[in-house]
């Protein structure tokens, strides 16, 4: 009797080829196990399998009270998933938060000119000011110059 395969193991393949082909075979094994749970987790979350290994389904997640859910419900969950051939010897869930992807800061949009007002107190500040190279700096703003 051969022993379980263990797709997350390195096996004497990857010494020649190097760790490189040994983790991108590891991320498409991940995905394509995320694939099959997908359909079993609760829906409203992007579930990611992020290990499996000796029988625990390590995930993550991006909502707490889903992750707090499967976590409570993990027995039921564990006796779905392991119908799947993949998850025979499923033992355990451990399930993280995911931090969700940070939206780029919106740019603040500049007017592209100035008002006649703020171009006046521009030119009465530049007149105040003893440094010439910052007068000048002030009066080539308020004539909207680049």
């Amino acid at each position: 009797m051969s022993d379980p395969k263990n797709v997350f193991q390195q096996t004497r393949q990857h010494i020649k080829t190097g760790n490189l082909s040994f983790l991108t075979k590891q991320v498409a094994d991940w995905q394509r196990l995320t694939k099959l749970i997908q359909p079993l987790l609760p829906p409203q979350d992007d579930w990611q399998v992020v290990c499996y290994q000796y029988g625990i389904l390590t995930l993550t997640g991006e909502n707490q009270a889903l992750i707090s859910q499967l976590g409570y419900l993990q027995k039921q969950y564990i006796s779905q998933l392991s119908q799947i051939d993949e998850f025979k010897d499923l033992q355990k869930i451990q399930v993280r938060l995911r931090a969700k992807p940070q939206a780029e800061p919106k740019r603040m949009q500049i007017p592209k000119q100035i008002s006649p007002a703020t171009q006046e107190m521009l030119h009465a500040a530049a007149g105040f000011v003893s440094d010439p190279k910052l007068s000048q700096a002030l009066l080539r703003l308020a004539s909207n110059k680049k």
